[in-house]
């Protein structure tokens, strides 16, 4: 399959260039304007419509679709609901900032998951290194409503961290048996997306601009259908200490595009300096599972 033929490492740096454009285009032009329950259940609806022509369930047991299914309910259905809510209390900075610490939970997590005494020191000194990374790079002054969108930006980090682990130990098979099989996982976020429209939506804010459906477009094709796959094929070829530093480079990547695209002002030492650390928190947990 293509994905194995590219270094894992280079798989998830190229999605977390694609991903860095989503909070952006989030901020600027969903947020407050589409209503968020309906602009997840667009955004994953697209994403499975794009896997469902190769969708072959056959190639694997019932129980591990049903699993599949369920990660993908948590990682990206739920996740994208606490996520689209935090908007509307802090800017895309601060959700940037709160993101800092998914690199810990997913070290947490697949230790209980596992449950390990001891995860090689290595892994959680990485996940350290990349919360300071990010923290020096994203760290200011925050707004009145920076509790409610850090509780609902932590809930979001808790269930995509938790999606995360779960598929990258749930036995899948070959790669081309884990194209095969992914439209499950967004099946699962459309179902939880659906359940969260149908009871909260509010219909007066649905997307009417050309803009605005070609965000949700690329959100839902290019960020969710394509950056979904990689990343989750990729994560099995990783270990738990880089899959969970990884996390931490869409930080520095989120801000260059705000810079690029948006013009928005930049501190290059800090940018920099917390840029450094973040890949030498890929470093340190360089050594395979």
């Amino acid at each position: 399959m293509p994905f194995n033929s590219v270094p894992a490492l280079a798989v998830l740096s190229i999605v977390t260039i694609v991903w860095a454009f989503s909070f952006s285009l989030i901020g600027v032009y969903l947020s407050g304007q589409v209503d968020s329950y309906l602009a997840v259940l667009i955004r994953v609806s697209l994403a499975l419509a794009l896997l469902l022509p190769f969708f072959r369930p056959a190639q694997l047991p019932f129980k591990t679709l049903a699993m599949l299914t369920g990660i993908g309910a948590l990682q990206v259905g739920v996740t994208y609901q606490f996520l689209y809510h935090a908007f509307s209390y802090i800017s895309v900075a601060e959700v940037l900032l709160f993101t800092i610490f998914t690199p810990l939970w997913i070290t947490l997590i697949d230790e209980l998951i596992l449950r390990r005494q001891h995860l090689p020191l290595r892994w959680w000194a990485g996940s350290a290194l990349a919360v300071a990374g990010a923290a020096i790079i994203r760290y200011e002054n925050i707004s009145a409503d920076a509790l409610t969108g850090f509780l609902l930006i932590q809930a979001a980090n808790l269930c995509f961290a938790a999606g995360q682990v779960g598929y990258k130990r749930l036995e899948l098979g070959s790669s081309r048996t884990q194209v095969h099989t992914f439209a499950c996982f967004f099946l699962g976020a459309t179902l939880v997306s659906g359940l969260g429209t149908l009871l909260f939506t509010d219909w007066t804010r649905v997307p009417t601009t050309a803009v605005q459906w070609s965000v949700l477009v690329w959100l839902g094709l290019g960020a969710s259908g394509f950056g979904y796959l990689a990343w989750a094929m990729a994560s099995k070829r990783v270990n738990t200490g880089q899959l969970a530093t990884m996390n931490n480079l869409l930080i520095p990547a989120g801000i260059l595009v705000n810079i690029v695209f948006w013009s928005r002002d930049a501190e290059w030492g800090r940018l920099l300096l917390g840029g450094l650390i973040i890949t030498l928190s890929v470093w340190v947990c360089r050594k395979k599972l």
